[in-house]
């Protein structure tokens, strides 16, 4: 026997994602043509991570539009794991760029070339109001906080401390002459890429894998149905994630073979959803449960638990 809940709709601001995708390839073009004027590492880098924004972008613009496709008998749950494929690639190119960066600016730590501070000052300026721009809009609306969305919404945010470590070392450039700040503006780039994105992939690789949602401690979740009237046993226990907030729990319950005959069973039923989706700190909306009699266990393949 088996129940379960709507599941619910992926939040998917697709005309916000396009307005920032918009504003950021435009940055990108900005930032390239100052690279090659003022021949600054540090801005290339910020052009890069801009380059890797707008890439990441459409594939959250993608992403989010293949979400909203309805599930069918071939996909049960339609797109919505679409969104987690999308920020796994983001956080994959991101690493991919931030290791380039680090080997070139660690290069030019010993060989810093000529950088002019005035240009690298004007085109990071026009970067980093474009970013702030688009912080505002991924942020308003009230977002699903979707690991498709976070991942747009970080990528803008990381582009941003980018442009702002390209300011600073454009100023001690400017002040002092050090041509090494250039290096390790663009060090500081990678330093606010890596560790975030390390977390990213972590996150969608665990959604991937099918791991267990954090948060939800299947040994607290068991205790917890076996002190249900009726219920004897919980084996076959199992929890996953579809996508991004979107928890799904599956269970053997073993209860009196008495519900099967005075009608107890869709009362197990409603009390083994309602704990899930109301006792745990992550709220578990969407659950099956097969009901069996005790004798049915000798039935069971034995590699269940």
């Amino acid at each position: 026997m088996s129940g379960g809940h709507a599941h619910g709709g992926p939040a998917g601001d697709r005309r916000r994602l396009a307005v920032v995708l918009a504003l950021t390839a435009s940055v990108l073009v900005v930032q390239l043509v100052g690279a090659l004027l003022s021949g600054s590492l540090a801005l290339l880098a910020d052009a890069a991570h801009a380059a890797t924004d707008s890439a990441g972008l459409a594939i959250a613009l993608v992403a989010a539009t293949l979400a909203l496709r309805p599930a069918s008998p071939r996909r049960t749950w339609g797109f919505r794991r679409a969104e987690v494929l999308g920020a796994a690639l983001q956080a994959a190119v991101l690493l991919l760029v931030g290791g380039y960066i680090a080997v070139e600016a660690i290069g030019r730590l010993s060989a810093p070339p000529e950088v002019d501070p005035t240009a690298v000052l004007v085109f990071g300026a026009i970067g980093l109001a474009a970013n702030l721009v688009g912080i505002v809009v991924l942020s308003r609306g009230g977002g699903t906080g979707g690991v498709n969305m976070r991942a747009a919404l970080l990528e803008v945010i990381n582009d941003a401390l980018g442009s702002v470590a390209v300011l600073l070392a454009a100023g001690v450039i400017a002040v002092t002459g050090w041509q090494q700040a250039d290096a390790v503006a663009s060090l500081v780039v990678v330093a606010l890429i890596v560790p975030r994105t390390i977390a990213l992939l972590r996150e969608t690789l665990s959604v991937l894998l099918e791991s267990t949602p954090p948060g939800l401690d299947l040994d607290d979740v068991r205790a917890h149905l076996l002190e249900l009237p009726h219920v004897q046993d919980i084996h076959d226990l199992h929890a996953s994630q579809i996508t991004s907030g979107l928890p799904v729990v599956s269970a053997h319950v073993v209860v009196d073979d008495s519900c099967f005959r005075d009608g107890h069973a869709p009362q197990v039923l409603d009390q083994l959803q309602a704990c899930l989706a109301e006792h745990f700190p992550v709220s578990v909306e969407h659950s099956t449960f097969q009901l069996e009699p005790a004798t049915h266990r000798t039935h069971e393949p034995s590699t269940h638990h």
